[in-house]
């Protein structure tokens, strides 16, 4: 349940943060404007997005994602008299339209529509919100103020002068063992092991296996090659889409669609 921020602004239309006041799992520091400006940037944010700020304190980053984006934004901050103040800042900057911030836990609140999520957390939160960040929509922005996600590496690194921003895409889930179906000629097999965005595997043709070569996964999109019967290198692109694949596989010039299906 969210609380009301017409009420908190009525109680305490004086209030102003102070730096370093404690919240329920961390202190308030407002990130700098060159620094939300890197984060903004490295998430690609555009109007089509819809951003979901985690600790949003003074709604900075919110919106800034409208003013400079176009962007849709949520802000979700526990302290209600900080959201109050806010969604004050809000209206203040004319983009009431775009732009909200909410009272609540974001332990609590349901942010799965997000595109973009933003946050200004310590590292033991980043990791209890990372299960639930990785069963987000593949290719879904995370990207943090200052501290990683422990053992989930960052896709890129941006430094500014006194703070870093960090960018995780998530993943789709592609662990598992899958069958191929081109559609010209044999199936076969492909095991894909997966850590986070790095995944490997094996695929075997005609009783015989060989690890896939320059496997990547870049949000929903797996590419890997292998060495077919006659030597020539595959090149194969795909589309993850839960327990299916759809994609192309190329070799000298030449192109054929395939499917693959999760056993």
């Amino acid at each position: 349940m969210f609380f009301s921020l017409a009420q908190a602004q009525d109680k305490d239309a004086t209030y102003k943060p102070v730096l370093g006041q404690m919240g329920k799992d961390v202190m308030w520091l407002p990130t700098p404007n060159e620094l939300v400006d890197k984060m903004l940037d490295l998430a690609q944010v555009t109007a089509d997005d819809l951003l979901f700020d985690l600790g949003a304190g003074d709604g900075v980053i919110a919106i800034a994602a409208a003013k400079q984006r176009g962007a849709r934004a949520v802000g979700i901050e526990y302290n209600p008299k900080l959201a109050a103040y806010a969604q004050a800042k809000v209206i203040a900057a004319g983009v009431q339209d775009k732009v909200r911030i909410v009272q609540g836990d974001i332990f609590e609140t349901d942010f799965s529509q997000a595109t973009v999520i933003t946050m200004y957390l310590l590292p033991e939160i980043n990791d209890q919100l990372r299960p639930t960040l990785l069963k987000m929509k593949p290719g879904t922005r995370v990207v943090s103020h200052d501290f990683d996600m422990l053992e989930w590496e960052p896709d890129a690194v941006v430094q500014g002068a006194r703070s870093r921003a960090m960018l995780w895409v998530v993943p789709a889930h592609v662990a598992g063992e899958w069958i191929f179906k081109p559609v010209n000629a044999a199936p076969f097999a492909v095991r894909l092991d997966q850590i986070f965005q790095r995944i490997g595997g094996t695929i075997t043709l005609a009783g015989r296996s060989q690890a896939l070569v320059g496997a990547q996964l870049q949000a929903d999109r797996l590419r890997f090659q292998y060495v077919a019967d006659d030597q020539t290198i595959h090149t194969v692109n795909l589309l993850v889409n839960g327990h299916q694949m759809q994609g192309h596989d190329s070799s000298l010039g030449f192109s054929q669609p395939l499917s693959a299906q999760r056993r």
